[in-house]
């Protein structure tokens, strides 16, 4: 048995537990993306929004000057009164027509019922993992990597959906929103899809037993894995 292989295995599970919070970071926070609408001659305030999964959150600010004829609605970092609401598809209580308007229904509940897909088979590698530590059953590691490889799958996709989504909603003519821009939320959404798949790829070969270090050596006399 491979002796470095339990250090091995703990390191990916370090760098993979990072790419968790950055999953988990993306699907519950609300800044995937950053949208500016069309600025009027003779206003001096703007309404920007950004919106993730769940949620729409609007701010009314003071807008830039960044020449004699040109303006810009931000950034919205920018102190302003701050109004958010979940997506009325979420919570048909609740009155928010203005993301009913600005984006894609069918859009919104795919990229949100994806992320969830992703953030469960997060859960169920990390189990397998967790288990893997108990009575040296390694062989929970293989399926655990490949749950890590799904999560990962499945939150890219739902990254493209919501890039989708946003192109849409920019292109329609029913919306106030010209500009966008990609915020942190989307960020850790990518970083933690490179280290939920690539981490996933290196436990699975971890994972997989010892390969003849000669020509000579089958796989029947290779020292078996206790």
């Amino acid at each position: 048995m491979d002796e470095s292989k339990p250090l091995k295995v703990r390191l990916t599970f370090s760098v993979i537990l990072v790419g968790i919070s950055l999953l988990f970071a993306a699907v519950v926070t609300d800044h995937w993306a950053v949208l500016s609408p069309s600025v009027e001659e003779n206003t001096t305030t703007c309404e920007a929004a950004h919106f993730g999964l769940w949620r729409l959150c609007t701010k009314r600010i003071f807008m830039q000057e960044q020449g004699p004829k040109e303006k810009s609605c931000g950034p919205i970092s920018l102190p302003g009164d701050h109004n958010c609401s979940y997506f009325k598809h979420f919570t048909p209580g609740e009155t928010s027509e203005i993301f009913e308007v600005t984006t894609q229904k069918e859009y919104s509940i795919s990229a949100a019922a994806i992320a969830i897909f992703s953030v469960g088979f997060a859960i169920i590698g990390t189990i397998c993992v967790l288990l893997s530590f108990r009575k040296k059953r390694d062989y929970l590691l293989k399926p655990a990597s490949m749950f890590y490889t799904f999560a990962g799958l499945c939150i890219i996709i739902s990254v493209e959906v919501m890039r989708q989504s946003v192109k849409r909603m920019i292109d329609s003519k029913e919306t106030a929103w010209i500009k966008y821009s990609y915020s942190w939320s989307f960020a850790c959404a990518c970083a933690s899809f490179v280290l939920l798949f690539v981490c996933g790829i290196a436990l699975l070969l971890i994972a997989l037993p010892r390969f003849p270090q000669n020509p000579w050596e089958t796989c029947m006399d290779a020292e078996p894995e206790h």
